[in-house]
């Protein structure tokens, strides 16, 4: 039921649109998936995420193999009639949460030993264990287990690093169980090293996975730095495969991810600044709690369609956040995924009309002038 097929691309750049095509529907790329790390989006329900157009989410096997535990989410039918949701799963293997969140992380050249962040228990993952959780769960594309490199780390320590999560990727594809109509991504290591990254996405490119990501990054290296890492893995990756990056990031990092040929995005940005009373709007950004808007009658957004815009002004969204409402969150959040919906949407019509670059130009001079993206 997988396939992937590039509709158009961008002449005076890498950025190319296409169809990403599984079990639960079209996905048009490139494409953002909101994050739903618990099986939840925080404060939208599935039909929020449908009406806005969300044609896929992401969701994570670490916390759901911790709770409620893979095989509670299989014996109910797995995670999409789980959560109610009939569209795109994407499912994390938990290799950057064992790295984040856990306590205590013991790697072998087998697997890791960690520590729930939960009650302290301990684990052990193997690639065969991931991809085991993961066609439990019943996600639609699954990811290999990988290490995430620490930032900052010595050339050494980052190619032992990525020889192990290209052997876990080997592993992982032995482990698939016939019949199943999961893709499976490898995912790109090599740390800050642009020969190590090369070397890694040369290596996973001859191991014929459905798509490929680049991970470990946004993990403190700069913006320039993480752009070079992404166009030095992308030059090395099939041109027929979806190419996602993990974990990135702003509307501008996106851009230049696009603007190199990447088709994927995760991020828990739009979602997390909506409960902290930050909103991405066409001016760049807007902070709700700030005193300047107590009596403002505009909406967040003007241009806006999305229905926090059309119905709420500014004053009450800072009152909402400053009340600590849990319509606060709601409706900030309800408005944060669909700019970022429709700015990939805008997007892939500037990239189908062969338009990129003056749409990314507009939209960093557009946002510049407000005071940033």
């Amino acid at each position: 039921m997988f396939s992937f097929e590039i509709e158009a691309r961008d002449t005076r750049s890498r950025a190319r649109t296409g169809r990403l095509t599984t079990a639960h529907g079209v996905v048009r790329t490139p494409v953002f998936m909101p994050v739903g790390t618990h099986a939840t989006v925080k404060s939208l329900t599935p039909e929020d995420l449908g009406t806005l157009g969300a044609g896929i989410i992401l969701s994570n096997a670490y916390h759901l193999y911790l709770r409620p535990g893979h095989e509670v989410i299989a014996r109910l039918g797995g995670l999409h009639r789980f959560m109610g949701w009939d569209r795109g799963i994407l499912t994390d293997s938990g290799g950057f949460q064992i790295y984040s969140l856990s306590p205590l992380r013991k790697i072998d050249p087998q697997g890791v030993t960690f520590r729930s962040h939960l009650d302290g228990s301990t684990h052990y993952f193997t690639p065969k264990h991931a991809v085991e959780v993961q066609e439990s769960l019943g996600a639609d594309i699954i990811m290999c287990l990988d290490e995430c490199t620490p930032y900052p780390a010595d050339h050494e320590y980052t190619r032992r690093s990525a020889q192990l999560t290209l052997r876990w990727a080997e592993e992982c594809r032995a482990s698939r169980s016939g019949g199943t109509d999961q893709a499976l991504f490898g995912i790109v290591q090599g740390g800050m090293y642009e020969d190590l990254r090369r070397e890694s996405a040369q290596a996973l490119s001859g191991l014929g996975f459905e798509g490929y990501a680049v991970g470990g990054l946004s993990v403190g290296e700069s913006k320039d730095l993480m752009v070079s890492m992404v166009s030095t893995a992308t030059q090395e990756l099939p041109e027929d495969r979806p190419r996602y990056v993990m974990g990135v990031g702003t509307p501008l990092d996106i851009l230049r991810c696009v603007e190199l040929g990447i088709d994927m995005f995760d991020c828990v940005l739009p979602t997390r600044n909506a409960r902290n009373g930050m909103l991405f709007t066409s001016r760049g950004r807007l902070v709700i709690k700030n005193a300047q808007y107590q009596d403002d009658p505009e909406p967040p957004d003007p241009g806006c369609e999305c229905y926090t815009c059309r119905n709420f002004s500014r004053a009450y969204l800072r009152h909402l956040f400053l009340s600590k409402e849990i319509l606060s969150y709601r409706l900030n959040t309800l408005h944060n995924i669909h700019y970022y919906l429709h700015f990939m949407n805008e997007m892939r019509d500037a990239i189908q009309s062969n338009m990129f670059p003056e749409f990314k130009n507009g939209f960093i001079n557009r946002t510049s002038e407000y005071g940033g993206e």
